[in-house]
């Protein structure tokens, strides 16, 4: 990196005109050979390195990258202490550490000893150990020199990783503290979070971070931090009765589990399917409603249609179908039997009487005679004029029709048949035009028509009433 003028050259008095770096990129510390040095001699710092100048178990000036002039003015805290001439060819006598300021990476580390602790699931106490690594970055250098590295020559990255004590009590001393950090806070961590065992390696970078924060802590004291610390894994004692019966409690929990869970999801499944089912069911019977009914309506339809075509009313159309049915019942009961079986369909007295005359040629064949007989305790009694007492609708004695006394629309005719039409019901004539009544002066019959019903007189004109012929 740097020319043959730049390197180290050692005058005949044993002192260097160029100080500059000569370890290697694993060394974190390194110690320069030459103690002896001219005022104005050439320090030379590479990037990502400090240089500090230390005397006496004190650390001095501390230099960043570049070169640097050795002189008075830039030596403040060495002129302070020990007073430098101001001759340039004085010699004064110092050490200078290099202090290798980049990350590094990859320094491993692990437990010396199983770490114990109380299971948190289960209650059992397990023993676990733990290994990984950590990059690691001074970011104090005076601290560094005066707490890890005292008298020695220099410290390299795997001086710290190392079980050998021949690096010296300070680095000793800083393993032991990552391992008791490491330690301590791991089974502290685990309780914590309530981690289980069994499930570690989903949190090692959980409890990489936490332990990462907790040794950072203690680090600051060296001048040091650790950007970086991974747990990379964590032995479990697959050896130890109780580990091996936490696993088959956990191995136990979780088939149940399992087990509840498909019992829940097939429960879930056979409620829908019934829910399914049984809208489909009532689907299905809409469905069969909506057919029956309309084949219900379009029988009825087709009926109606044949009826129009025929020439029926529906009034008629029932009248001959309960005619019908009247004339199959009297085959073998009485004519008074049928007429109550007929009654009974429903059909009130008062129609019944349109219903016997379309149906009497249906019915006389087989009974000859309908009766008109009617519960007397279920009709009202009046007397015919013919003085008899009846409680049907004709009189039981010369056949004369009940008069509608209520009507104000009945009239006699000059038969004696009680009417409410426009024409006699038995002989056919005309309703009176309302005239007033007047005897026959021939042979005394009542009329109020315009002719003698009984000898074809015609009517007297006012005021000839009394004159004989």
């Amino acid at each position: 990196m740097f020319g043959k003028k730049d390197e180290p050259k050692l005058p005949d008095n044993g002192t260097a005109s160029v100080i500059m770096y000569d370890g290697t990129n694993q060394d974190l510390v390194h110690k320069h050979k030459i103690e002896n040095f001219n005022l104005g001699s050439q320090l030379i710092v590479h990037e990502s390195q400090e240089a500090v100048f230390f005397r006496d178990g004190m650390a001095l000036d501390l230099f960043g990258a570049g070169r640097h002039t050795l002189e008075t003015q830039n030596l403040p805290f060495f002129n302070k202490a020990f007073r430098l001439p101001t001759n340039a060819e004085t010699i004064f006598h110092a050490e200078v550490y290099f202090i290798n300021k980049a990350v590094q990476m990859g320094i491993k580390w692990g437990t010396d000893t199983k770490v114990r602790f109380i299971e948190p699931d289960s209650g059992l106490p397990i023993e676990i150990g733990a290994c990984g690594q950590f990059n690691l970055l001074v970011n104090d250098s005076r601290k560094l020199l005066i707490k890890l590295v005292g008298t020695a020559d220099g410290m390299s990255y795997k001086n710290l990783s190392s079980d050998s004590r021949e690096y010296g009590p300070a680095v000793t001393k800083f393993k032991a503290m990552i391992i008791t950090k490491v330690k301590s806070n791991l089974a502290r961590i685990i309780k914590s979070c309530n981690i289980n065992i069994l499930e570690i390696d989903e949190h090692l970078e959980e409890i990489s971070g936490s332990l990462r924060m907790n040794i950072n802590k203690a680090l600051e004291e060296y001048g040091l931090i650790m950007p970086e610390f991974y747990v990379e894994t964590v032995m479990t004692p697959d050896d130890d009765p109780n580990y091996r019966r936490l696993k088959q409690q956990h191995a136990d929990m979780f088939l149940k589990i399992r087990q509840e869970e498909i019992l829940k999801a097939e429960a879930e499944k056979a409620r829908e399917r019934m829910a399914v089912e049984a809208e489909t069911e009532a689907q299905l019977k809409v469905i069969s409603a909506q057919g029956e009914a309309q084949a219900l309506r379009l029988k009825a339809e087709a009926e109606a249609e044949e009826m129009r075509m025929k020439g029926f009313t529906y009034r008629e159309q029932t009248a001959r179908e309960i005619g019908v049915e009247a004339a199959k019942n009297m085959g073998g009961s009485s004519g008074g039997s049928a007429v109550g079986e007929i009654a009974g369909l429903g059909i009130a007295l008062g129609a019944m009487s349109g219903i016997v005359d379309m149906t009497k040629n249906v019915m006389n064949p087989m009974t000859g005679v309908i009766s008109d007989a009617v519960n007397p305790a279920q009709a009202e009694t009046w007397i015919c004029s013919c003085g008899t007492a009846n409680t049907t609708k004709f009189c039981g004695n010369c056949g004369k029709p009940k008069p509608q006394a209520d009507s104000t629309d009945a009239w006699i005719c000059s038969c004696g048949m009680s009417n409410t039409t426009k024409f006699c019901g038995n002989c056919g004539k005309p309703k009176p035009s309302g005239d007033t009544p007047w005897v026959c002066s021939v042979c005394g019959t009542e009329n109020t028509t315009k002719f003698c019903g009984g000898c074809g007189k015609a009517k007297p004109e006012a005021g000839e009433e009394g004159k004989g012929e």
